[in-house]
């Protein structure tokens, strides 16, 4: 390093310079932390800090060095604690930034303007030998919902199971994480649609349904028809050793389309069986819905009896022809995973037991463009 002073008066002016080496010899610092939850984010704070240095070599060179080098070597013990007590500042100085920043993180991640995912912190972090694991509260709900709401179990993870990959990351997701996102699109009137158009359009007109249903024909020839469909509860989610499995309720209104206006002529109830396979999408969690039974039931009907076994095999098909690869372009949307800014999985594995799903990967940096920004339950560990 180089060194210089000057001095002047009106009478004089006094200046001088050179070089130094230092050698800083037996430097030890300590720095014990403590991480908390603190009103659903993360509170980082200096509990120890201390430098420790056993000797500093200070050389001066150049100009009148002989001079100074003697003042050096006087005060080496005021400069050695003037040290220490610098890097201990410094250490304690970067601890509150990083304290700032864990306060500043986001309590919400939108998925839509319908729906967001609570990322508040549960409890306080979980330490062992080689990892930490968070809890968050990972439920998703309305944007101007109150996010004090807390995740079902608060408990510790179930333990990793003793086959589990190895990997950098485990992120466990409850059964009713999903139960959420069914809950809230249910409470906003999202799972009801009106079929008019099909694959096969014979379908929706009644003369597709001579034989299935004939006292709809008589009454309504070579009609067209609509189908609204509204599911009468959420949805129930249970996670099983394979995946995901849905149960949902709905009803199906038969209406036939005369001029202007649609006249309801019968209810049906259906019980529908279906399930998931989850798949990771960069930092989401998508999936694939694939239908496994329809069960139908007659709840009214204004055109007399119908076959319900032959009305529930139209009624599966139309499901699996049009409602089912609707819902599965919004699945493949996928969920927000809770991952840092700047990370994205590598290399990830599913596996769903007790449950839970859990997902095993590893982490790589993500590759940026000019243009893109990218976004940064719930268990993590």
């Amino acid at each position: 390093m180089d060194w210089c002073y000057s001095y002047s008066t009106w009478l004089f002016d006094i200046s001088d310079h050179g070089d130094a080496s230092i050698q800083v010899e037996g430097m030890e610092v300590g720095v014990t932390l403590a991480l908390n939850g603190q009103e659903g984010t993360l509170k980082l704070s200096v509990l120890e800090c201390g430098c420790y240095v056993k000797d500093i070599s200070i050389k001066l060179d150049g100009g009148a060095s002989w001079l100074y080098q003697g003042l050096v070597d006087a005060f080496e013990g005021q400069i050695v604690s003037a040290v220490e007590d610098n890097i201990s500042k410094k250490i304690r100085e970067g601890i509150m930034k990083l304290d700032f920043l864990l306060q500043s993180l986001p309590k919400q991640i939108a998925l839509d303007d319908i729906a967001a995912l609570n990322v508040t912190f549960v409890g306080n972090p979980v330490f062992s030998n080689s990892s930490i694991e968070f809890q968050i509260n990972g439920l998703f709900m309305a944007p101007n919902d109150d996010f004090a709401s807390s995740l079902y179990n608060k408990g510790s993870l179930d333990p990793v199971p003793f086959n589990a990959p190895a990997k950098m990351v485990e992120i466990s997701l409850h059964e009713n994480v999903f139960s959420s996102v069914s809950l809230v699109f249910f409470k906003a009137n999202y799972m009801q649609w009106v079929i008019n158009k099909t694959p096969d359009q014979s379908l929706l007109n009644t003369a597709g349904w001579k034989y299935i249903v004939p006292q709809l024909y008589k009454q309504y020839p070579n009609e067209d028809m609509e189908l609204n469909i509204s599911v009468s509860s959420p949805p129930i989610m249970t996670v099983v050793n394979n995946g995901i499995n849905i149960t949902v309720y709905s009803d199906v209104t038969i209406g036939v389309m005369d001029a202007d206006e649609v006249i309801p002529v019968a209810c049906i109830s259906l019980e529908i069986h279906a399930s998931c396979s989850p798949d990771i999408l960069i930092n989401k969690l998508a999936g694939t819905v694939k239908l496994n039974h329809v069960t139908a039931y007659l709840k009214w009907s204004k055109i007399g009896n119908l076959h319900m076994h032959l009305v529930q095999a139209v009624l599966s098909t139309i499901l699996k022809t049009v409602v089912v690869p609707y819902v599965n372009l919004h699945l493949w949307k996928g969920l927000p995973l809770p991952l840092p800014h700047g990370f994205t999985l590598h290399n990830s594995e599913i596996v769903s037991i007790n449950s839970r799903l859990t997902i095993f990967s590893d982490v790589a940096i993500a590759e940026r463009s000019p243009t893109s920004v990218s976004k940064s339950l719930i268990s993590i560990r």
